[in-house]
């Protein structure tokens, strides 16, 4: 589960750099950032069910897909775009955190708001650091996101482990 969600902010990190720099790699980075949200929704089949993965693959696969939006927006100086993409996000990550909390009683659906809306935060951050050129501002989002993630996935396996505590013996 943690390569997963590191895959996830190193590919969400290489996407905004990507996009941001109009690099000829952006596509290829946002299909593989794409996939990793089909990998994360396929981990968790064999414990919560194939519907419950596709489900989870499909909220994330919308929370990339609105993160794209967003810095798209942002590069363009779009704020109203911004703005819109910014409500979409969060109420994304409060629909992933229902998801989650009605999966597992040991994820508190407030503890995973709060995580994900900090995981969304710390990635605006970077976007909008490395619009102004502040670099040791990106570079420190980045930091305290990718720990923030860390720490998220870690969150979510000890949930696992101790609603299943019989699967992981």
């Amino acid at each position: 589960m943690r390569q997963l969600w590191e895959e996830h902010i190193v590919y969400t990190r290489n996407f905004i750099i990507s996009s941001l720099g109009d690099l000829g790699d952006t596509g290829k980075v946002a299909e593989r950032l794409l996939r990793n949200q089909d990998d994360i929704g396929n981990a968790i089949k064999p414990i919560y069910g194939e519907e419950a993965g596709g489900k989870l693959a499909l909220l994330l696969r919308d929370h990339i897909l609105i993160a794209a939006d967003l810095v798209k927006a942002a590069k363009t100086g779009d704020n109203d775009g911004v703005a819109k993409s910014r409500t979409r996000w969060y109420a994304n990550a409060d629909d992933i955190a229902a998801f989650l909390s009605g999966a597992n009683p040991n994820w508190k659906k407030a503890d995973l708001t709060e995580m994900l809306y900090k995981h969304l935060d710390y990635t605006t951050t970077e976007v909008v650091s490395r619009l102004k050129k502040d670099w040791a501002a990106d570079i420190n989002a980045y930091d305290l996101g990718h720990a923030h993630m860390l720490m998220f996935s870690d969150a979510l396996t000890d949930g696992i482990v101790k609603q299943f505590p019989k699967k992981f013996i």
